[in-house]
């Protein structure tokens, strides 16, 4: 892991503090006003709705100071109260952040999920998808750091997979979104190491004479994570497999690509 990204993973927090400035742009009287609405004059009505608006708070505060539990179970009891609501949109936001942060990694994928599948067009969308990105992120990453270490003829690395798709998605999406930055920063980790998984794959292949499959595999590495740091080995796989499968001219052709563009790499030769 290079030290730029290191310093990314301990910034994690900063988004999520940007996205709380976003949240409390609904200010506490603005919920009572929600809550109020249709009752005023209601006197019984309104306490219990300024009672909501200070759990809310409460609730926040709890985040704030990293109470996750407590936050969550205000959140839930909330969200259970008034659930076809703005307000209950606004909760499923609070939740899937609260779940993460609590490393209840499936219940922030599927409040992330909920919210997508609720609101298409909402504007915080980008979120949502930020949100259950960093999740599989955070769930791979221990099928990721193992996978170098493991028999290679274990299940793809499927978190990192969907973490990488959801973060293309968010960047092509919403470049200007506030959360962005931080995805391009999670992708090029994950092109990285996918890259490499495709090329440890191939090399399982070439070592049972499995040229084509290898092949494959090197392919995947370079056409679908182009530009990680492991090209020039999928360029070399590449290079091998054509010669194993008689395919002379094939070789060449792949051996002046890594010439070309991996002039300081050492070349396979026949």
């Amino acid at each position: 892991m290079t030290p730029s990204f290191t310093k990314t993973i301990c910034r994690t927090l900063a988004p999520h503090k940007r996205l709380f400035g976003f949240l409390r742009i609904i200010p506490a009287l603005a919920i009572v006003a929600f809550l109020a609405t249709g009752c005023a004059g209601n006197e019984e009505e309104f306490d219990l709705a300024t009672n909501i608006r200070d759990a809310y708070i409460d609730a926040q505060h709890a985040v704030d100071v990293g109470n996750y539990r407590k936050a969550i179970a205000i959140f839930e009891g909330l969200q259970a109260r008034f659930p076809f609501s703005d307000f209950s949109t606004q909760i499923q936001l609070e939740l899937a952040y609260a779940y993460y942060k609590d490393g209840r990694i499936e219940q922030a994928i599927d409040a992330a999920d909920t919210f997508l599948r609720e609101n298409p067009t909402h504007q915080r969308v980008d979120y949502a998808i930020y949100i259950k990105a960093i999740a599989y992120f955070d769930r791979g990453q221990g099928w990721l750091e193992r996978v170098f270490r493991k028999d290679i003829n274990k299940r793809p690395p499927r978190d990192g997979e969907v973490a990488f798709s959801l973060l293309s998605r968010l960047v092509e999406r919403y470049p200007a979104s506030p959360y962005a930055p931080d995805a391009q920063q999670r992708m090029v980790y994950l092109k990285n190491r996918l890259a490499a998984y495709e090329n440890q794959v191939a090399l399982f292949y070439i070592e049972r004479d499995a040229y084509v499959a290898a092949l494959n595999r090197a392919k995947i590495a370079i056409e679908t994570y182009h530009g990680a740091d492991s090209g020039a080995d999928s360029l070399r796989i590449m290079i091998i497999c054509y010669e194993g499968l008689g395919m002379k001219g094939l070789a060449e052709d792949t051996r002046r690509v890594l010439e070309k563009n991996f002039s300081d790499e050492p070349v396979a030769q026949n």
